[in-house]
């Protein structure tokens, strides 16, 4: 091959990819630019006046394209599906209770973003604010509004692998106090004090006597669900094989995802509920893997999110096993509901 030929296949070369290169940035900028158009089959979502003390109503952020995409929104709990009343107030995660809310926002800046946490009141006014220092996953608040807490990925970016870090912070909203990372906690197992540099923790859940919570505990390639104590700083381990968990109004059970044997590395989970006195899993009517920490609606029904054509939808099922898992709502995540 001569030289002059080596140059003109060089030069073709240098065109065709400068043109995949301006198509990819075209096609992402007019994906990014349909993020604030209104979608004709998606939900109505109007501007309005959103708070936390509305009683019979489920707050959310809202993932339907158009200009109140990621606005926390609400609707009225009976009717999921009704057209939304949007906030203005941006969240990647969000919970709420008593009055009390917790967003996790992104921070955008000139060269990477930051994240932190808001504590808000029943108006959705900031309270507090707190940095957070990785990428948002999970977030509650504790049935009297008491307490708040995050947990974020500080290293790889997924539950369903192994090459992952993360932190889970609780904040007393009444007075400030943060305790940054639950790895500061004694934690007991087996009975015995246990040390290990890789236990990780995620997906804090509250009991409502202001002291009790539960969360996953994850050490030498197996789970935990641990059950915490606020005022004696301990976390101790009472399960195998639990993650995300959420308590039930009633105290009595726990709602989470555990891996079974068999399913893809990427889709790992099943729904299960665990009864705390007997220590019996219930297997929920949903076929799918969740990767979410789901939300009880009620003593009866379990709120989770999966993937939807927007980022994701909203789904129930019975917390009993029987049943079968429907679909709720359409663009949206990251549910609270106002009793």
């Amino acid at each position: 091959m001569t030289l002059r030929n080596r140059i003109l296949i060089l030069a073709t070369a240098i065109v065709l990819l400068a043109g995949i290169a301006v198509a990819s940035v075209l096609h992402a900028s007019a994906r990014a630019g349909q993020r604030d158009q209104v979608q004709p089959d998606g939900p109505r979502v109007t501007a309005g006046r959103v708070t936390l003390t509305s009683p019979g109503t489920m707050v959310f952020r809202n993932m339907a394209w158009g200009p109140h995409r990621d606005e926390l929104t609400t609707v009225p709990a009976s009717t999921p599906s009704a057209p939304r009343t949007a906030s203005g107030l941006k969240c990647l995660r969000f919970y709420a209770s008593s009055g009390t809310g917790v967003c996790l926002q992104a921070v955008h800046g000139t060269v990477t973003d930051t994240y932190r946490a808001l504590i808000l009141d029943a108006h959705l006014k900031e309270k507090a604010h707190y940095d957070v220092p990785g990428i948002p996953s999970r977030a509650r608040v504790s049935p009297t509004g008491h307490f708040a807490t995050w947990t974020a990925f500080v290293g790889g970016d997924s539950y369903a692998g192994t090459n992952f870090s993360t932190r889970a912070a609780i904040v007393d909203t009444r007075t400030g106090r943060l305790t940054p990372s639950l790895e500061s906690f004694h934690i007991l197992k087996n009975g015995h004090t246990y040390h290990a540099a890789d236990a990780n923790f995620w997906g804090v859940t509250f009991a409502a006597d202001d002291r009790t919570f539960y969360a996953t505990l994850a050490t030498k390639g197996t789970t935990y669900l641990v059950k915490g104590d606020l005022k004696a700083h301990t976390v101790t381990t009472i399960h195998t094989n639990v993650e995300c968990p959420s308590l039930s109004p009633d105290g009595t059970r726990i709602a989470y995802k555990k891996r079974v044997k068999g399913l893809p590395k990427d889709a790992p989970w099943h729904l299960y509920v665990l009864n705390l006195r007997t220590m019996q899993e219930t297997s929920l009517a949903e076929p799918r893997s969740v990767d979410d920490q789901a939300v009880w609606r009620d003593t009866h029904t379990i709120v989770y999110a999966l993937p939807g054509d927007y980022g994701a939808d909203l789904y129930e099922v019975p917390a009993d096993g029987r049943g079968k898992a429907v679909r709720i709502s359409t663009a949206a995540v990251s549910p609270a509901f106002v009793k």
